[in-house]
């Protein structure tokens, strides 16, 4: 018996997560994408994952680069998160953005809740993704920011119960 993929689609918008733009910079040309599949897997070593669909521009460019810098958006930046997402149609997504680089020179974008500047140290195969498990190299986030969330295809913010 095979999973319908629509069935799965709709059960995943139960999940709730933060958004992030993953970016990756390779020779001199920078690319990135919001992504939601990301997770912490470690402190003692600082170890991240995300998961990126194979067929994706920024899985070429962090597979050739073997880096990628991570921002976790605030709630200010939902319109970022649909540029990244290729909701808009623009060549070059970094247009009029702020960036800064920690150490892999991957781009970070500014305002964001957090960054995570990552050296990739191993990549699994799953499917039509590849999970790249990274070092995270440099981290840096703001108490006072409020993270931008997806759910069931809205973004949100948080309040405290």
């Amino acid at each position: 018996m095979t999973l319908d993929p629509e069935n799965l689609r709709a059960a995943m918008r139960a999940w709730s997560a933060g958004v992030t733009i993953v970016t990756a910079v390779h020779e001199g040309v920078r690319h990135g994408m919001t992504v939601n599949s990301f997770t912490s897997i470690s402190l003692d070593p600082a170890l991240v994952t995300i998961s990126l669909q194979k067929t994706a521009r920024t899985h070429e460019f962090i597979s050739s680069s073997r880096a990628f810098g991570l921002t976790m958006l605030s709630t200010e930046q939902a319109k970022i998160s649909d540029l990244f997402a290729g909701r808009m149609e623009i060549e070059d997504r970094f247009a009029g953005l702020q960036t800064e680089t920690l150490v892999t020179g991957s781009p970070l974008i500014v305002g964001g809740a957090a960054w995570l500047d990552c050296r990739v140290v191993d990549t699994f195969d799953a499917g039509m993704n590849t999970l790249f498990i990274a070092e995270v190299l440099a981290a840096r986030g703001y108490d006072h920011a409020l993270p931008l969330i997806y759910h069931n295809r809205k973004y949100w913010g948080l309040s405290e119960l």
